[in-house]
């Protein structure tokens, strides 16, 4: 029985992994119901060369038994020629049942191979377990699988028998080779019969395997967080790693505001830190930008190397949204940048060319 934690569908991963398990969706119905059908369509289809085959081996060995020149050299022939004959007859059924018994489980499985299931597991030769799974839902509705397949097979051969019970009696009186033939025919009837039946259940056992496999497989939530933690990492970490980044970034950012021309802030919400130099830049760049403590700190790193501060809200929250850290500021901003910094430059009397 699933675990009533696990409410939660299983991840590709999980998949992945119970398949390499060994542990897929397979119903045995339809690998009965194909290799039965199968093999009685290869049977009718091989019954006058089995017919031939036998005739042959019959009438040779009824034929030379009186010549035989010693009962070890008889043996023998009959022994190999027996087998060969066994052989003739039997083997293309075998190979086709096998066949269809393979093709039926791989078409389910998508022809999966694991060695999982060759090694030994001792687990289960616990008694209490067994028990558990005699009286799991599960065994209940094999039970009930089975005895439905009994009581239809029992209605089926009833109504031939009684139907066909006349004509089976005269096959007494019928040459060996028509009788074969219409018993072959009345039991290919019967497999007919029995195999349409059958084809339902086997419909319904694969649905329900597939249930069954995809509640067993289901995962709780634990293991959903402790699935993603293997495959995409801890998000604890992640996100420590993220902050050190963030805090490695504005460490850097901060080194940069001295070297500013200017700083405009909003006046304790926003602060950015402008750049300009002519030989480098096509524009002003943004070298700094922080909101609310960040801003302040900036205003304050500015103040202390003696960058110029200046109050200017929408020009300040402007480039703050619009601008990333060392990018040059949008065109819009030009003129209104370009009149601050003619203004810092007079005042620390620099030279714009």
């Amino acid at each position: 029985m699933a675990d009533d934690s696990k409410t939660e569908k299983a991840t590709p991963k999980k998949r992945r992994d119970e398949r390499k398990k060994g542990h897929v969706a397979v119903s045995k119905d339809v690998v009965m119901v194909a290799s039965l059908l199968g093999t009685f369509m290869m049977l009718k289809m091989l019954f006058p060369f089995m017919y031939r085959t036998m005739r042959d081996y019959m009438i040779k060995y009824v034929s030379l038994a009186p010549a035989a020149e010693t009962l070890s050299d008889y043996t023998t022939r009959v022994y190999w020629d027996t087998t060969w004959a066994v052989i003739k007859g039997a083997f293309p059924i075998l190979l086709v049942c096998i066949a269809l018994a393979v093709l039926g489980t791989g078409v389910q499985t998508r022809f999966i191979f694991t060695k999982s299931n060759l090694a030994p597991k001792f687990n289960r030769l616990n008694p209490i377990q067994g028990i558990k799974n005699i009286l799991s839902v599960k065994s209940l509705v094999e039970l009930i699988k089975n005895i439905l397949k009994i009581i239809i097979l029992g209605a089926i051969l009833y109504q031939i028998i009684k139907g066909d019970l006349r004509a089976v009696a005269r096959t007494i009186d019928m040459d060996l080779r028509d009788s074969t033939v219409y018993v072959l025919n009345a039991i290919m009837d019967m497999i007919v019969k029995v195999s349409i039946v059958f084809l339902a259940l086997a419909g319904f056992d694969y649905f329900y395997q597939w249930w069954d496999f995809e509640r067993q497989i289901k995962m709780s939530k634990q293991e959903l967080k402790e699935e993603y933690k293997q495959t995409e990492g801890n998000p604890e970490i992640k996100g420590r790693i993220r902050n050190l980044q963030r805090e490695r970034a504005r460490s850097r950012m901060m080194q940069s505001v001295p070297s500013a021309d200017v700083i405009i802030r909003n006046p304790t919400h926003y602060a950015v830190a402008l750049r300009y130099n002519i030989e480098k830049d096509n524009a002003p760049v943004l070298l700094a930008k922080g909101q609310d403590e960040l801003a302040l700190r900036i205003v304050a790193a500015g103040e202390e190397n003696g960058v110029y501060v200046l109050e200017n809200k929408p020009l300040a929250r402007g480039i703050y949204a619009s601008t990333k850290v060392g990018a040059e500021i949008p065109p819009e901003y030009y003129g209104m940048v370009a009149e601050i910094l003619v203004y810092v430059y007079r005042m620390n009397n620099k030279i714009i060319e």
